[in-house]
């Protein structure tokens, strides 16, 4: 080891930072499929001489480098695609920004090994399968990959409107989500004899329209949608069955629980209304974001160290989800954060066709170093 400075040591390999990204965003494996990728990380740590820990059933795994104590400070990525339509091909695609997020873990892994650094407390890097299906973080928790976690840091890029290029935000707000996946149960009929029928489409509208009803209490933001809708195989018969689901967000846990009891309420009303037997269950919930401020200052202070305090915004506010926050919610004891990265992204996350100046990569990496560095002090 050279024992060099790690920040000197990103500035120096900037050109292989931007190259991990690019082969990173070549392999893009959907949830649970993650393979290649995961097999591309470990090969790169264990040149570096990291011993590497995998589990079974997934793809995701763990490194570390060892502390004084064995008091943890995490370092998570995720590693995911989506699997959406692209140029009307659907296929596995990184527009959620994984493969930046496993490439600056990465290269702080490398920078701190290669540096010779030997912190205060250990630092676990954490790799984590499945992060777009929302049970990725739940599986890594069952192998017990938080033992002796006291702190924890994750990083997400951000679309411009919410932090600009060459900015960072100490902190992300996500909010709650959840899905309603249901069946309306209404009566098949001829479309000549409409009234021997219970319409199901038509019970759907209805449905549509009273979720616009629904009020939660002030100062919670949220959202209840349709995002799907099958019913019907010929052009003239009446449906008796109709399958949908709702997207539900709110900014706040407590927030969700009450957008859960009222959306109930609705669907029950409705299906009162229209003579349809509605049934339905909530799936994949992921919680909001717990604030630790103690974690919040050592990410403001490292984004200062590298960018300067003209380069700091305030904790971006988003409902998206993002299930890096189920860490903390059954582990309340661990003082978390994530990071939010400006690259220059647009025109948004999911988006098929999302893009960002890669370069951000290099300060982003460098961020994660000081903070990881500065969590292991504490």
């Amino acid at each position: 080891m050279s024992n060099i400075n790690p920040i000197d040591y990103i500035s120096e390999n900037q050109e292989n930072i931007i190259q991990t990204y690019h082969d990173l965003h070549a392999l893009a494996e959907p949830s649970w499929r993650e393979k290649e990728t995961s097999a591309y990380l470990i090969e790169k740590l264990q040149a570096a001489g990291f011993t590497v820990k995998t589990f079974v059933g997934h793809y995701g795994f763990i490194a570390e480098i060892e502390g004084k104590t064995r008091d943890v400070v995490g370092l998570r990525a995720d590693m995911d695609a989506l699997v959406q339509e692209v140029d009307h091909v659907v296929r596995a695609n990184h527009s959620c920004g994984h493969d930046a997020h496993s490439t600056m873990v990465l290269h702080t892994a490398l920078a701190l090994k290669q540096a010779g650094i030997r912190p205060e407390k250990t630092i676990r890097f954490i790799f984590q399968p499945a992060e777009e299906t929302g049970e990725g973080a739940k599986r890594f928790m069952e192998a017990g990959i938080l033992n002796n976690t006291e702190m924890l840091l994750g990083i997400h890029l951000r679309p411009t409107f919410e932090v600009p290029y060459g900015k960072a935000a100490p902190a992300i707000v996500h909010g709650a989500s959840v899905s309603t996946v249901g069946v309306i149960n209404g009566l098949q009929a001829h479309a000549a004899r409409p009234e021997n029928g219970i319409n199901v489409i038509e019970a759907a509208s209805v449905l549509i329209q009273a979720l616009q009803g629904i009020r939660l209490q002030a100062g919670c933001s949220f959202s209840v949608k349709m995002t799907q809708l099958h019913s019907g195989e010929s052009p003239n018969t009446i449906p008796g069955k109709a399958s949908f689901t709702l997207d539900l967000r709110a900014q706040s846990n407590e927030g969700m629980t009450e957008l859960q009891k009222k959306t109930a309420k609705v669907l029950k009303a409705v299906g009162n209304l229209t003579n349809t037997q509605i049934d339905y269950e909530f799936q994949g919930l992921v919680p909001a974001a717990t604030l630790n401020e103690k974690m919040i200052g050592t990410a403001k202070n490292s984004i200062v160290d590298i960018l300067g305090p003209e380069h700091v915004v305030e904790p971006c506010i988003t409902r998206g989800g993002e299930d890096f926050h189920f860490y903390t919610t059954k582990h309340p004891h661990i003082a978390a954060t994530m990071i939010g990265l400006g690259c220059g992204l647009e025109p948004g996350l999911h988006h098929p066709q999302m893009s960002f100046q890669i370069d951000a990569l290099n300060y982003g990496t460098k961020i994660l170093t000081v903070c990881v560095l500065n969590a292991a002090k504490a």
